[in-house]
């Protein structure tokens, strides 16, 4: 079931999601050769903290799934997505996502960017420019009245000029409430088709894109989703509003 936000909830979706972005940008400064992705998740478990705020990852439990134990997810090279911290130290020319959940004024917000440690290959750079222009396209689409079908197309269209894949397992979703809400936003699809947006819709705009195809496994801690044939992934993501005015990205400074 889709559920609307107020004005007053948008606005304290607003307030986390500044929070948010500010903590990201941290994160992502820190993210460099010798640092370890388990340091990084401490890190962010400090920043949320320090906030008065929770992180919503941490002990998260999808239906059929264990907990999630970390307050953040680091993603490194063909890790898509949900990449586990562990202790393995981050290596001059990685692509690292990362991505933070907070629960704040009892509303939930979601970002993640992707960044590269010290150099990194042009096609790496590459990939990252065009998931971070792809979510723009996608957020452009989030107005009363066009669909989600419409939201992934636009995605979709951007990614694949380019020649790479949008992952199709993992979509993005509603959120404010909960972590994960309806509707489900895929980074594909047919312009004019599924759910209509209307105004006080809040959705998580995520695309996860990759070199090579679409197709992803299951790494063994559980929890990392990584790309099947081995390429490098980028992961974008905001909390945006649908309103009279147009999008409200909501996880920024």
């Amino acid at each position: 079931m889709i559920r609307l936000k107020t004005d007053a909830e948008i606005a304290r979706l607003a307030r986390g999601g500044a929070l948010l972005a500010a903590m990201l940008e941290e994160l992502c400064s820190e993210v460099r050769a010798g640092v370890t992705p388990r340091q990084l998740d401490a890190r962010a478990r400090e920043l949320v903290a320090r906030a008065r705020a929770r992180p919503s990852f941490l002990d998260y439990a999808p239906k059929g799934s264990k907990p999630y134990p970390a307050a953040l997810c680091v993603s490194v090279n063909r890790a898509v997505v949900h990449g586990l911290p562990n202790d393995v130290p981050l290596a001059e020319g990685d692509v690292v996502g990362i991505d933070l959940g907070l629960v704040y004024e009892g509303m939930y917000v979601d970002s993640a960017r992707t960044v590269g440690v010290g150099r990194i290959s042009p096609e790496a750079q590459r990939l990252i420019a065009v998931t971070r222009e792809a979510l723009a396209r996608g957020i452009a689409q989030a107005r009363a009245g066009q669909t989600v079908g419409d939201i992934g197309a636009a995605v979709q269209a951007y990614v694949e000029a380019n020649d790479f894949s949008v992952v199709r397992a993992l979509v993005g979703h509603g959120v404010g409430y909960a972590v994960h809400e309806d509707p489900r936003v895929p980074n594909f699809g047919i312009p004019g088709k599924g759910v209509r947006l209307e105004t006080g819709l809040v959705i998580a705009i995520e695309p996860m894109v990759t070199f090579g195809g679409a197709e992803v496994i299951t790494a063994a801690d559980g929890w990392t989703v990584e790309t099947k044939g081995g390429g490098l992934a980028a992961h974008e993501e905001h909390t945006v509003a649908v309103t009279a005015a147009g999008p409200r990205v909501l996880t920024l400074v």
